[in-house]
């Protein structure tokens, strides 16, 4: 492999992913699993006193036969690898090495990414992503020119995702969240968008002939219905028409949606809002607040809206603001006690559970809190914007043709911070991740670089929608003023 082709290897938010044959092939992959397992080695060896490797797959082109391959080489430097018998949620990896204390484990997806890529997640025996000192340290292993030959291999196989589920569903009472859902005659779509999560709430409640649950998009695709397996508005045209047919005066309907690998959660609510975790952390927040008086902190990344510390706030908590990736959360939640902690692209953590995003638990909180207040999402989230909004939120993605132009564009941002923006003074500039103009409490404008892509992020969060389409049009400007003057 010449060095070109390792620099092309770079870890982001969480893992390594390519473009399927190109840059994500099995050459670079089995650098890449020989470097991440002699690390996991180093790291965590003392510690765990194991040499079982898990290995895990989603429902992406190849993701199976991927996960066959590496074994090989996993065996071949000298560890014991255990494969899934299945595709399954990520989340499912992380419980199953976390609560058997193996060294780590792999798992190729490409999580929300469009259906051509693929890509590795590596996970520690902590059950969570290891951190980004890690990656930098797999990413110098590779300089190094490792590569280990195959070692036939007969793996151990393991049904990883039931064992999550069982794992769920000794945290809830299901007879009593599935008897409230049908007495306050609530419908609830579950949206997997064809990914590994599929059939996974219809197998939690599967004692249960109802039609309560609907799970819609279950089936096998890996063109994920030719949009990214990704929650966001825009792909959910199918889910949002199938609740509006199926709402009726005396019987609401509620959509839930999971990404790719199932570690991100979006919701579309009674009234038909899509809710992303800037909705569903509050929710959570408030719901479990009352039901556990403890005083731990609150973490959300710097992306995530200031109705999340709000709230937080309220209960007497601490609220830390973090770079983006669930990894910086997942590292303070493994150091000190904390409560929740999310991101604003639909990944949230519980403390009281393991320090990882995972969207099926996530669910379940949202039914059992559901199931509690006696109560519609919709009328609880009315009620926060009451007493902590108004708020809104929106983001826009703008691609760059090289990294070179991107870093044009953000030299460019940084030597020319605005005193005001519309009209409204910047009271506070933060530089955590990107650079981040506070204008007012739930009014902020964020410049954001992805660290791997040739992209600008910019997210907007204010107290009406006339001011957030101003500051967004006012941004895009912005940008435009580099451009006419290269």
């Amino acid at each position: 492999m010449s060095r070109n082709d390792l620099d092309k290897i770079k870890f982001g938010t969480d893992g390594w992913r390519g473009i399927i044959g190109f840059d994500f092939n099995l050459s670079n992959l089995s650098r890449v699993v020989v470097a991440s397992c002699q690390e996991l080695h180093y790291q965590y060896f003392k510690e765990t006193n194991s040499k079982k490797i898990l290995i895990g797959y989603d429902r992406r082109f190849m993701a199976n036969e991927f996960a066959k391959a590496i074994a090989c080489f996993v065996k071949g430097c000298g560890f014991e690898p255990i494969l899934s018998n299945s595709s399954v949620p990520t989340p499912s990896c992380s419980l199953y090495a976390n609560k058997f204390k193996f060294l780590g484990c792999l798992v190729i997806t490409a999580s929300h990414n469009p259906y051509n890529w693929l890509g590795l997640k590596i996970k520690s025996f902590k059950g969570c992503s290891v951190d980004e000192s890690f990656t930098r340290e797999v990413e110098k292993r590779l300089l190094l020119g490792n590569s280990i030959s195959r070692s036939k291999v007969s793996c151990e196989e393991v049904d990883i995702k039931k064992f999550h589920l069982n794992q769920i569903k000794s945290n809830f009472n299901v007879d009593f969240i599935f008897n409230k859902l049908k007495k306050m005659k609530l419908h609830i779509y579950v949206d997997s968008m064809h990914g590994s999560a599929a059939n996974c709430i219809s197998q939690i409640f599967d004692d249960y002939e109802s039609k309560i649950f609907t799970e819609i998009r279950a089936d096998y695709d890996p063109f994920f219905g030719g949009n990214p397996p990704e929650p966001l508005m825009q792909y959910l045209d199918n889910l949002t028409e199938i609740l509006a047919r199926n709402s009726k005066k005396d019987f609401k309907t509620l959509g839930i949606v999971f990404d790719g690998d199932g570690d991100r959660i979006a919701v579309i609510d009674e009234k038909g809002r899509f809710c992303s975790t800037q909705a569903l952390i509050p929710f959570f927040i408030s719901y479990l607040g009352e039901k556990n008086k403890n005083s731990y902190p609150v973490l959300k990344t710097v992306s995530g809206s200031d109705i999340i510390s709000n709230i937080a706030k309220k209960q007497d908590r601490e609220v830390f603001e973090l770079p983006v990736g669930f990894k910086y959360i997942a590292k303070k939640m493994i150091e000190e006690k904390i409560f929740i902690g999310g991101e604003e692209s639909g990944g949230v953590g519980f403390g009281d559970y393991m320090p990882e995003r995972d969207a099926l638990y996530a669910a379940m909180i949202l039914l059992n809190g559901i199931a509690e207040n006696s109560k519609y999402l919709c009328e609880t989230l009315d009620e926060i914007e009451e007493k902590f909004g108004p708020s809104f939120y929106r983001r826009i993605d703008i691609k760059f043709p090289n990294q070179s132009e991107k870093d044009i564009f953000k030299k460019f941002i940084h030597n020319n911070i605005p005193s005001e923006i519309c009209g409204h003074k910047i009271l506070d500039i933060s530089d955590i991740d990107g650079l981040k103009l506070r204008m007012d409490n739930n009014f902020w404008l964020l410049f954001r670089f992805s660290g791997t892509e040739p992209l600008l992020r910019i997210y907007c969060e204010a107290t009406s929608e006339k001011n957030l389409n101003k500051v967004l049009e006012w941004s895009q400007k912005f940008i435009n003023i580099v451009k006419n003057k290269k």
